[in-house]
């Protein structure tokens, strides 16, 4: 590990106090008699009277973190789940994720309630944001980072189900990013920050403008932000591909190394040292062992990818008239980011399990490097094999990079306005919004199977450009004319585009005694269409790592809302507020029909300094495009064959598996002997028989925000609110987990299962299908807690303490049953393959002194102890500490602020995950190790 600590780093380090932000608030405090629109509701409201739980984090909160990402502070708030984001180096080299969604590298989500981001919606002011991707298939979720933070006012972060007021989505919750709609003056900040390790040195640059006049609103802004990489070899956690591990003889390096693995005429054998300058001979093998001649491929990954955003916004409003008003959004975003695999590993043979060409391949006997004096026949000539694989790293190539270079256009466009209907205002808006995200992706370090195979082939046959490949020399034996002719820099591209037209119409209808009954309608059409488009070769079938298909597709809907809001109650005894909220939604889509949904809730004020809220929804999400239209593609899963003879495995020990795995093709003799802890080939693809996914919610909570404090002068706010949640979702897409499927196979001879599972002559498994389908019920709910107390004036300043806190009660996904499977228990667990924690408990609570002057503050961050699902390791209980401290000087009339921070303050190591895809950790939940120290400079004029 690089020990080197840089100065730009220590100068940030030598001030050791600050603050985080408080990231998750309660809604607005307004005035009694404001009405606003608020996330969760179309009907204009005051926003004290929310009847659905609704949490903040504004621009203010956004910056104290620290984080250049919005996405990255999201994933903060105890109810989101993590997510992917720039820790997560695994999404451009493990394949597409048996999900179907695509692989967004260098994206980042939000996941709420553990649900998949695809289940989150995200509007950016009340409207919906084009999908993104990396070109690598079609992904259903937003690509936060496509949204420059310096243009966000505020996000909301409605945590229910939400589909009959917004739509498909919006299962586990609403992500509202409000935008700047004005601004007086320069905006401008610069933050440079780094790990004490001395490498992630991020710069985050932005500026906005604004301008004002009677009539109309200008802002418009710039962004830039450039993150490093930290690379695993940098962090102990993540040298070896077994947490604590020293050597390859603690498992799960790879049996393709440089000096090869040539599994040949019945043998297993790997060369004493690399032959350079000469033919390589039969002296120059010795058998293979798996302990000492595996090859450590852990160090060569990234713990942080790094990337470079810009990009640029403007935003307009302009009054026609007094009751008129235009509103344009323009926002452009450019992104390249990388991610980074160790050298690639070609396996060739009738057992390599790569579904191509390279399964076929025979060295000829006149290949002028082959030792062996024969033919190393595949078996595909008509001749019977003699081998079984060749497995060579191949160093001489470099390390695989995926090189991503994205494009983000969204423009949106307003009317609105108001009228009068006697004594009743009315409010009407009319939307139209086109997004569109281009990806392409450079991918250095393939091969090209077709040229291998003649290259490795007769030589009479390597003619022209074609050169002799040597496979059998070792490291630094293949030369760059090998080279040339082989490989090729795969290029991949994909589109996602988004158009969608919205019109709304709110006002209050009549008077009841205790209000007016307020109502909303509103009509939506929207049209999705997506591409992804391999390289060519890939297509051909000709690439040596993992495979992937074209994909192209699209749908649209139209769809129709009302809503409405009955006040029964008001301004009596034990009913200071009692009101009905309803909702329903009717939506026709191309892709599979009609479907409605509704929901209704309830507040209730007793006092006025308490609000107990409750409500039921109804929630869809239509299967996506990528659901719909992915063709074939590999993931490379970290799973166990129950088949092997090996260690872990339950072919020796256990003669109902026995019996079953040689019925699958198993030889019984045995021989097949395949490491526990590897990756085996998973085959998704989606369908056009998808059904939509359906939830029902239900929620119910209060908030107590008692008067006496502040009448008293104890407190200029204080707040204690609490929400329970239940979501049932139903006819969840996914594919039969591949660790299920070889289970179901090997111990009850299922024969749906064993028939998705293919095995080569000796054993090995050539891949799983995993094909798309509506499979699971998800069972899921919890807690959500909030403290907020913020003291009145103390010498200039005040004194403020937040608590926001998440308990998971349950997590539960129950197979159909026909599968025959038990339900897998999630809460509390990790589980791994793809990562995902899910704590218990989870709580941030940040202690804050502020003045205009100055101000420091602590935030704490709790994750409870998690169990792996191998039943044997257990990752324990973590604790984050942040701090910052700002001064603005007051002869610059505050208008300057210098900021210092440093995140992981205690420097906190995250728990080692044995099964984790990732580097020994999950990047979902838990801080890469080391601490971050930044340092900020802002100036507001």
């Amino acid at each position: 590990m690089r020990k080197k600590n840089s100065l730009k780093y220590g100068v940030v380090m030598s001030v050791l106090i600050g603050a985080t932000p408080v990231l998750a608030q309660t809604a607005p405090q307004e005035d009694e008699g404001v009405s606003i629109i608020v996330t969760g509701s179309r009907i204009r409201q005051n926003p004290l009277n929310q009847d659905k739980p609704v949490v903040t984090v504004d621009q203010e909160a956004i910056g104290r973190t620290g984080l250049s990402s919005v996405a990255d502070v999201l994933q903060r708030i105890p109810s989101a789940a993590g997510g992917l984001n720039t820790k997560v180096n695994n999404a451009g080299n493990i394949g597409g994720p048996p999900d179907g969604t695509g692989v967004s590298s260098g994206s980042a989500e939000v996941d709420l309630r553990y649900l998949g981001a695809k289940r989150t919606l995200i509007l950016v002011d009340g409207m919906r944001y084009v999908n993104g991707s990396a070109a690598g298939g079609i992904p259903a979720s937003v690509d936060l980072n496509t949204i420059p933070a310096n243009m966000i006012e505020r996000v909301e972060v409605l945590q229910s189900g939400a589909s009959p007021l917004y739509g498909t989505d919006a299962i586990a919750g609403v992500v509202n990013i409000i935008t700047k709609q004005s601004q007086k003056g320069l905006d401008f900040s610069a933050q440079f920050g780094t790990y004490r390790q001395g490498d992630g040195d991020t710069w985050d640059i932005n500026a906005s403008y604004g301008i004002q006049t009677d009539r109309t609103s200008l802002v418009f802004g710039a962004n830039y932000v450039k993150q490093s990489g930290v690379s695993t070899a940098d962090r102990s956690i993540s040298q070896w591909p077994t947490p604590g591990a020293t050597s390859c003889a603690a498992g799960g390096c790879s049996s393709a190394t440089p000096n090869g693995r040539y599994d040949v005429l019945g043998q297993s054998l790997t060369l004493s040292a690399p032959v350079i300058g000469r033919n390589p001979t039969l002296a120059d093998y010795r058998n293979y062992s798996s302990s000492t001649d595996s090859f450590n491929f852990a160090p060569y990954n990234y713990l942080l990818t790094p990337s470079e955003r810009y990009g640029a916004f403007v935003n307009f409003k302009g009054e026609l008239n007094d009751s008129v008003n235009l509103r344009t959004r323009f926002v452009y975003q450019h992104r390249n980011s990388t991610t980074q695999a160790a050298f690639l590993p070609l396996f060739i043979g009738p057992d390599a399990g790569n579904g191509n060409l390279l399964d076929t391949i025979s060295v000829d006997v006149t290949n002028p490097y082959n030792p062996f004096g024969v033919t190393l026949s595949s078996g595909a000539n008509g001749t019977p094999a003699n081998y079984s694989t060749i497995r060579r790293r191949f160093v001489e190539g470099g390390q695989r990079t995926f090189s991503q270079d994205v494009d983000t256009l969204t423009m949106a466009a307003t009317l609105d306005g108001s009228f009068d209907v006697g004594d009743h205002k009315w409010y009407w808006d009319v939307n139209g919004v086109y997004g569109i995200n281009d990806a392409h992706q450079v991918f250095t370090g393939n091969l090209n199977a077709a040229r291998l195979a003649q290259a490795l082939g007769p030589v009479g046959n390597c003619t022209g450009p074609c050169v002799p490949f040597n496979i059998f020399g070792g490291a630094g034996s293949i030369t760059q004319a090998m080279l040339d002719y082989v490989t090729f820099d795969e290029k991949d591209k994909s589109e996602q585009r988004l158009w969608d037209f919205t019109a709304n119409l709110s006002g209050e209808l009549f008077n009841l005694p205790a209000g007016p009954v307020g109502v909303a309608i509103g009509y939506e059409h929207r049209d999705q269409k997506a591409s992804y488009s391999p390289d060519p070769i890939i297509v051909a079938g000709l690439g040596a790592d993992v495979p992937t298909s074209p994909a192209r597709g699209g749908f649209n809907v139209d769809e129709v809302y009302g809503e409405i809001r009955i006040p029964i109650l008001a301004d009596t005894p034990f009913f200071q507020k009692l009101d009905l909220n309803g909702a329903v939604r009717h939506s026709n889509y191309s892709s599979f029909g009609s479907n409605t949904t509704m929901t209704v809730s309830g507040l209730w004020k007793p006092t006025r300094d308490l609000l107990l809220r409750g409500g039921y929804a109804e929630s869809l999400r239509a299967p996506s495009i990528g659901e719909l239209y992915a063709g074939l593609s590999r993931t490379d899963a970290t799973i166990d064959d129950p088949c092997t003879s090996a260690p872990g495995g339950s072919f020796t020990t256990n003669a109902t598996v026995r019996a079953n795995c040689i019925a699958n093709g198993v030889p019984a003799s045995g021989s097949y002997a395949e490491p526990t802890g590897g990756q085996l080939g998973v085959f998704s693809q989606g369908s056009t028989a998808l059904k939509p996914e359906t939830a029902k919610t239900w929620t119910a909570g209060g908030v107590y925000s008692p008067a006496w404090a502040r009448n008293s002068g104890f407190a200029s706010t204080l707040s204690l609110e609490i929400n329970y949640y239940n979501i049932r979702l139903k006819n969840a897409i996914d594919s039969v987990p591949a660790s299920l499927t070889l289970r179901r196979c090997a111990f009850d001879a299922d024969p749906v299962s064993c028939a998705a599972i293919t095995r080569t002559a000796n054993g090995n498994v050539a891949g799983i299908s995993g094909r798309l389908l509506n499979l699971n019920a998800i069972r899921t709910d919890g807690l959500d807690g909030s403290f907020i107390y913020r003291s009145p004036a103390i010498s200039d300043g005040t004194i403020g303490l937040t608590v926001n806190a998440a308990y998971l009660i349950k997590y539960d996904v129950l197979p159909p049953s026909d599968l025959n499977a038990p339900p897998q228990k999630f809460a509390g667990t990790e589980r791994g393959s793809t990562d995902q924690a899910y704590p218990r408990f989870k709580l941030n609570a940040t202690l804050d002194w502020s003045t205009d002057g100055y101000g420091a503050s602590f935030t704490g961050r709790y994750i409870s102890k998690v169990d792996e699902r191998d039943g044997v390791h257990s990752m324990g209980s973590t604790f984050y500490g942040d701090i910052q401290l700002y001064f603005s000087p007051s002869w610059m009339d505050h208008r300057a602020r210098l900021t210092l921070g440093v995140n992981n303050l205690f420097d906190k190591d995250p728990p080692a995950c044995f099964t984790c895809d990732s580097a020994n950790f999950d990047p979902t939940t838990y801080d890469i190790p080391g601490q971050f120290g930044y340092l900020r400079l802002s100036y507001k004029m």
